[in-house]
């Protein structure tokens, strides 16, 4: 790759104007940060060149052509709140913010769709439609700041996706711009609105969920659904995990299309929220683990499906509900927790400032109990072998299969880590966790990543040559080399660097 030149800077300037061209460090340096744990000592080696502010597709053709012909690498950044390191220049080059690109461009309330430009946050969005009793129901941890194109890049899941969907499922077609700077349109078939056809590859699929490697969204229409006009989230605590394990597939198997997600917190999870979490409602000491049962629709439909939640919950498992302040608080607060946790308080109450990092993979119910065991066996001896840098802070398994609340979870560990004192010793070691902790999702038939991308060092090497080894990642290289002869797009992901060797 060449550095970029001053030629190239002029080329940026005239075709968006100086003033969305930034050179200057404060830009650059902002833009190279996420909020996963990151080796503060190689932070500069990120900082990309150049930041440039499109607000339009044909900008942003110009941007790739420019970036083509000069052979710039470029990176595409949205809300950057993913936590595999999409958005982080591994080659520095042209970072492409797409924040200025924020225009609802139709809401359809009769097809129930919108067709909105990528820079669009989900939370204005929703603002919008709640005005004619819709919203859009993609749901992360990061909802308050997070952006559709991102969303889209790193094919993000959604909390209410047992009944709703997930990003694959709520986005019906999108206007791509190519690294040679091509526009297409994919989708179902040709039309902008139809869900479901039988024309021509599935290439929709292809453009989520590829962290940036094959080209940049600059349109996308949603689906969009009725707001409920009810909602329970009702919580069951249990005094052991294996409890919680049986109660969810209890759950599950009631069939109810009501039921929008089952969440089960594990005991050292409980154990964190006690000892860390200012949002979290105590409970006895007797409830060790936690099921959540999330119920949306109709009036009607909730009060009967909630019925039937608690004869089986309370009656038949004899677990025990929680309240209603907790159902309606801990709910409320699943968003506050995304960015809450940059520090960690130890069982005596100690606080020393610790990064959040999440560590999911998809798993089937029937394997839980055993990743759960091998994940905290592993963490827990990284936290013995390095003191003060490694902290548990416990499991959630959420239902992930789009519209129907049973058989596999976002399976998630979450770690806290010492970043500020960060060797290169300690961040190895990070690294080697990371992969002992991803070769047990293999070893049970799940997948590295359900939500985050298997982009980081630790997660990549095995995601790309041992769980799509039989073929599938030959395919992606051939398809990169293919849309992206020049290797322009993100270069460094996915270890697609290497289709050009």
């Amino acid at each position: 790759m060449e550095a970029i030149s001053e030629k190239a800077v002029t080329r940026l300037e005239d075709a968006l104007g100086k003033e969305n061209v930034y050179p200057d460090n404060p830009h650059r340096a902002v833009r190279a940060a996420v909020p996963s744990p990151f080796p503060v000592c190689h932070w500069e080696e990120h900082i990309p060149d150049i930041v440039v502010l499109p607000k339009t597709t044909e900008e942003v053709v110009e941007i790739m052509k420019i970036a083509n012909e000069f052979k710039i690498p470029v990176v595409p950044r949205a809300g950057a709140t993913g936590l595999a390191d999409g958005a982080v220049p591994m080659r520095k080059g042209i970072l492409l913010d797409i924040k200025r690109m924020d225009e609802i461009l139709e809401i359809d309330d009769v097809n129930m769709t919108a067709t909105v430009q990528p820079g669009l946050g989900m939370l204005e969005l929703n603002k919008t439609l709640s005005r004619i009793g819709l919203f859009y129901p993609d749901d992360p941890a990061s909802y308050p700041c997070s952006i559709i194109g991102g969303r889209i890049g790193s094919g993000g899941w959604s909390l209410m996706g047992s009944g709703y969907g997930h990003v694959p499922d709520l986005v019906i077609s999108m206007e791509v711009v190519l690294p040679t700077g091509k526009v297409i349109r994919v989708g179902g078939g040709g039309g902008r609105k139809i869900r479901k056809s039988s024309v021509g590859y599935r290439l929709k699929d292809l453009f989520i969920g590829h962290s940036g490697t094959l080209g940049v969204t600059t349109e996308a229409t949603l689906d969009l659904c009725k707001k409920p006009e009810a909602e329970c989230p009702a919580y069951f605590g249990t005094g052991s995990f294996e409890e919680s394990h049986d109660l969810a597939l209890a759950l599950e198997r009631l069939g109810l299309k009501t039921m929008t997600a089952v969440v089960i917190f594990d005991n050292e999870k409980i154990e964190f929220l006690r000892r860390d979490d200012e949002a979290y409602i105590p409970q006895p000491k007797e409830v060790v683990s936690v099921v959540l049962a999330l119920l949306y629709g109709s009036e009607g439909e909730v009060l009967a499906a909630r019925k039937q939640v608690f004869e089986t919950a309370v009656d038949k498992m004899k677990a025990t509900y929680l309240g209603d302040e907790i159902a309606k608080g801990d709910w409320a607060s699943r968003h506050d927790r995304y960015h809450i946790t940059y520090h960690g308080r130890n069982a005596a109450g100690e606080v020393s400032m610790m990064s959040w990092h999440c560590e999911d993979a998809a798993i089937v119910h029937s394997e839980l109990p055993y990743v759960r065991k091998k994940w905290h066996e592993i963490v827990k001896r990284y936290k013995r072998e390095y003191d003060g840098y490694f902290d548990d802070w416990g499991m959630f398994m959420y239902t992930s299969n789009p519209f129907k609340a049973y058989g596999d979870y976002l399976t998630e560990v979450d770690i806290g880590v010492n970043e500020l004192e960060m060797t290169p010793e300690i961040w190895q070691a990070f690294i080697k966790m990371k992969s002992e902790i991803a070769a047990v999702a293999l070893e049970a038939g799940g997948s590295i990543s359900t939500c985050h991308g298997g982009t980081r060092p630790g997660d990549v090497e095995l995601a790309c040559h041992q769980e799509l080894a039989e073929g599938s990642f030959d395919l992606m290289k051939d398809i990169k080399k293919l849309l992206d002869p020049n290797n322009i797009m993100n270069p460094g992901k996915y270890l697609l660097d290497e289709a050009y060797q």
